[in-house]
């Protein structure tokens, strides 16, 4: 490695020294204020409104996002939009959550008063807390950074990066206080690998009218008509409301291949007794495996002798789960 890939190398790693640096000094701040902070988000009817401008403003995007992602619901305001009219999304039942390294900045401190004035709670995340963000805040996170990785000292680095990881401590520490868990991650991100992991059946299986169904008393043509209609492959047949068999298409083509059809003999007969089935809450991951092995495309949902619905290989395969 020649000697300006080296100088490279030694100046990044000066970068994360100063970053790490000021890591330590955010962790030794905590106290207080952080624990009012908790407390006060926790406790909310309404919602985190995280404001910042510039750099700041990319961080309370990201943390705004981290809240709303982990159980508490909670939106990013632009502090120069917010003067023009989405102020007005605040309410007094809201915690504004304001970032400025400096505590003076124009657009942010423009708003305290207003937001004072509607009785929302306000949460500082600043460097200064003689500024005049601090002054108007009812809790002030101090980030105490007062070496940026920049050279010039100039770019936020160092205390964006502070800022960052002071709200992802307040986002974890909030959601464990709401024991918020895997399952409630997977709802509000359906469309994610960890929603696709933890998917259950119950959230892909059909149930009510699209369920294919007869009683047992129903000839083989009225199974057929109900196979047709619901176009699932299948259809379940019932006794006494309770599922005790199925047929499904490989059946129909068996029994012509044998010849002799009788349209009006009783589907009891040629139905496969005791199908397969899976329970609502287990995971969609689980109806694939049990699909894969015994080669099947579709899987009744009983939970307590209780049919509730069916699943589809295909409505795995949409969803992604494999």
């Amino acid at each position: 490695m020649n000697a300006a890939k080296e100088l490279w190398l030694e100046q990044a790693k000066n970068v994360l020294d100063v970053e790490i640096k000021g890591l330590k000094a955010q962790k030794n701040a905590l106290g207080e204020s952080f624990v009012e902070a908790v407390a006060c988000i926790l406790g909310l009817k309404g919602r985190l409104v995280v404001v910042g401008m510039g750099k700041s403003g990319i961080i309370a995007r990201k943390i705004a996002a981290t809240f709303a992602s982990t159980g508490t619901p909670a939106f990013f305001v632009h502090a120069a939009e917010a003067q023009h009219g989405d102020l007005g999304m605040i309410t007094r039942d809201d915690a504004v959550l304001a970032l400025s390294h400096s505590g003076e900045t124009d657009e942010v401190c423009g708003l305290l008063p207003t937001i004072k004035r509607l009785g929302a709670s306000v949460i500082a995340i600043t460097g200064d807390t003689e500024s005049t963000l601090a002054s108007f805040a009812d809790m002030v996170l101090e980030v105490p950074v007062r070496e940026e990785a920049c050279p010039m000292n100039l770019a936020p680095t160092a205390s964006t990066t502070a800022s960052l990881a002071l709200g992802d401590a307040l986002a974890v520490v909030v959601l464990k206080q709401r024991g918020f868990r895997e399952e409630d991650f997977a709802r509000v991100h359906p469309a994610g690998s960890l929603g696709r992991k933890l998917m259950t059946v119950s959230d892909v299986m059909h149930a009510g009218d699209e369920l294919p169904m007869v009683d047992v008393s129903a000839s083989l043509k009225e199974a057929i008509v109900e196979m047709s209609q619901h176009r699932l492959g299948v259809t379940g047949v019932a006794q006494h409301g309770k599922l005790i068999a199925c047929i499904s298409d490989g059946d129909l083509r068996r029994i012509l291949q044998a010849g002799d059809v009788d349209l009006n003999a009783s589907v009891k007969g040629m139905a496969h007794l005791q199908p397969r089935t899976i329970a609502p809450i287990q995971l969609a991951s689980e109806a694939m495996h049990v699909m894969e092995t015994y080669k099947l495309t579709t899987l009744f949902v009983v939970e307590e002798d209780e049919l509730l619905g069916i699943v589809h290989l295909h409505d795995l395969l949409q969803a992604g789960v494999a």
